[in-house]
């Protein structure tokens, strides 16, 4: 149990560092000091320490290892790197905060899971699309029972990736990114439906690659069978001319859109949420079960704030790993079932073939 102020280092200082720094810790001086930032890139790390007045700086991860003064390791490297850098934090008795892709397998995910088990400190993957006044009152409605049973729902993930974004050499290629559209970008709002709908029965997948010249998949369709019976059909491509995320949730007695373009497609769980009732005297039920959730914050402060207050009352994360498994395991459906033209019925366990990996040059972790 804690209620100190935590000492932060960040490894990695591209784009997404600074979201957490700018974006989170920034708004909670109170409980987080960012003390320390890393990158192999020494230019880079150096620019990101200016930024933010970080006070140390270093070129090696093994560095931040060593600082007995840091609590909490934030990971925002290339997704290749990221299982290496979790057990490493969690053997060296840092809390480790992880961006997504988690991890580059479920073997990778249950080996984090198992390692976080035998240490003194914990993980929390990032999924900051979760936080918002919007989500948490949809969300609240349907974990009271008020929206009935799910039917249908559909999500749309409309990104631009030119071929700039690609410049950066470890990007584009199954090595170090992984993944494409579905696991860099489409992951957050996938995340998000399972947060809404709970857990999957069946997945089928189409992806390919239209957009631009590189190894992993820039386009993909999905159709879900959630474990209620009920149906989710998901779009996702890094081919749109303007930036778009959409959700459409069919319930019994009611149905939740959301729209957002540009910036705020990064942001669906911030207001306004459409809502659509099935009669006036539903309507007024669920406006007074949204009104019992208090206005919160939003986006990364959010997780960090609920971050804190987990490691404070020995409480789960916000996001927790077995949330991080799920996602991982979506990912696995999707890649066996466009490979193998099939349905992948879940739940997805170590006797699969695509257990290790969703790519022939991935191996089981390191025991």
């Amino acid at each position: 149990m804690t209620t100190a102020m935590l000492n932060v280092a960040i490894v990695g200082c591209g784009w997404v560092a600074d979201w957490h720094v700018r974006d989170g810790f920034a708004h909670l001086p109170d409980r987080f000091r960012v003390i320390a930032c890393c990158d192999s890139d020494m230019e880079k790390a150096a620019s990101f320490a200016a930024r933010y007045e970080i006070p140390k700086v270093s070129g090696n991860f093994d560095d931040i290892l060593s600082m007995p003064d840091v609590d909490v390791v934030v990971i925002c490297t290339p997704p290749s790197l990221h299982y290496r850098m979790i057990i490493s934090c969690l053997r060296s008795g840092k809390h480790v905060v992880c961006e997504k892709p988690f991890v580059a397998s479920l073997a990778e995910v249950d080996a984090v899971i198992a390692e976080e088990a035998r240490s003194t400190a914990r993980v929390m993957p990032v999924f900051q699309y979760r936080f918002g006044n919007g989500l948490a009152r949809v969300r609240h409605v349907i974990r009271s029972g008020l929206a009935g049973r799910h039917f249908v729902s559909s999500v749309d993930t409309a990104k631009r990736r030119d071929a700039d974004y690609y410049q950066v050499a470890w990007r584009g290629k199954f090595a170090t990114e992984l993944g494409g559209v579905l696991l860099t970008q489409a992951i957050h709002i996938h995340d998000v439906l399972l947060w809404l709908l709970g857990p999957v029965k069946a997945a089928t997948c189409f992806k390919t690659t239209r957009v631009n010249p590189i190894e992993v998949e820039d386009c993909a369709v999905a159709s879900l069978q959630m474990q209620d019976g009920s149906l989710a059909s998901l779009c996702a491509t890094l081919g749109s001319a303007r930036q778009v995320t959409r959700l459409r949730l069919c319930f019994e007695n009611v149905t939740f859109e959301r729209v957002g373009y540009d910036d705020d497609s990064s942001r669906p769980a911030e207001e306004p949420w459409t809502v659509i009732p099935r009669t006036p005297e539903m309507q007024l039920a669920i406006e007074e079960k949204m009104a019992e959730l208090a206005p919160a914050s939003s986006w990364f402060i959010r997780q960090y704030e609920l971050f804190y207050e987990a490691l404070a009352t020995g409480t789960p994360f916000p996001v927790t790993l077995s949330d991080a498994r799920a996602s991982i395991e979506l990912v696995t459906a999707f890649f066996e079932s466009a490979e193998s033209r099939s349905v992948v019925e879940f739940p997805i366990d170590a006797t699969h073939p695509k257990y290790n990996g969703w790519f022939e040059r991935q191996r089981a972790p390191a025991a």
